[in-house]
């Protein structure tokens, strides 16, 4: 019997897909909640996130930012057009959507000008453990897993719940409002298009995933694929917990930089 997938529902409707889809979503649910819902986010949408905290989250996320269309491209070197079920949709959704990720990194970058940073402070940060082990985990995933899982880790897991995320913020003006009215708009841009544009994305990524997959995975299969998705909320979780533990320094324990020079040798 075949067992190969075939949406027949609504894109966006959990119901389109396998049970063994089903189960994920439904597995993985508290874990993209507690990404989803982070006090980082919470603070960002109240524009009560302190600078020391915000530069560390534009800076320490970046690297996962500008590599994304790099992982997407580690994927699309596992397809083989024409030949295996799912991987003629999977070409095509990748070649499309490296060109949109790198218009992404470029708004990234805008947000950060806006909230303070230097494009330097973002290129050449030395960003927190925590944070370079989500771009890790990501590039480990993408180049060494195959294609259905690592698409899991990426473009279903960490879009899905950047939507969601995205969204939070922008439910509110406040965050917006924050920003100089000259500026606002390219402050905002990647977090309106994420909050609007991943409502689809992780989907298309989810449909390729089960055409890829089939409708009745063998347990060990369903169990990687679930595990890459819980592992890339987890390193989620932990970079934000990071990013929210930056503090700034108080004035009196800044460093005097002139004062810990040595004095300059009599001529």
């Amino acid at each position: 019997m075949d067992d190969g997938f075939a949406r027949s529902g609504e894109l966006t409707d959990i119901h389109s897909y396998p049970t063994w889809a089903q189960d994920l979503a439904l597995d993985c649910s508290e874990a993209r909640e507690r990404v989803a819902a982070h006090p980082l986010f919470g603070l960002m949408r109240d524009a009560q996130l302190e600078q020391a905290q915000t530069g560390r989250f534009l800076a320490g996320v970046w690297p996962v930012i500008e590599q994304f269309p790099q992982y997407m491209a580690l994927n699309l070197l596992k397809v083989q057009m024409g030949r295996v079920r799912g991987h003629d949709e999977a070409r095509r959704y990748l070649i499309r959507n490296i060109r949109v990720e790198q218009n992404h990194a470029d708004h990234w970058v805008q947000w950060a000008l806006a909230s303070g940073l230097s494009a330097g402070d973002l290129l050449y940060a030395d960003p927190p453990a925590e944070t370079q082990a989500l771009s890790h985990w990501c590039w480990h995933s993408c180049e060494r897993d195959a294609l259905a899982a690592g698409m899991a880790a990426t473009n279903y897991a960490i879009e899905g719940v950047t939507g969601d995320w995205s969204r939070f913020v922008c439910e509110s003006d406040a965050y917006e409002n924050s920003f100089a009215p000259e500026v606002r708009a390219k402050a905002m841009k990647w977090l309106r298009l994420h909050a609007k544009y991943d409502d689809t994305h992780p989907w298309e990524a989810l449909e390729i995933i089960c055409t890829l997959v089939g409708t009745r995975p063998n347990v060990r299969y369903f169990e990687l694929i679930r595990g890459r998705v819980l592992t890339s909320y987890r390193y989620m979780r932990m970079a934000l917990d990071a990013c929210l533990e930056a503090k700034a320094v108080p004035r009196h324990q800044q460093t005097d930089v002139s004062a810990a020079l040595p004095p300059e040798r009599e001529r």
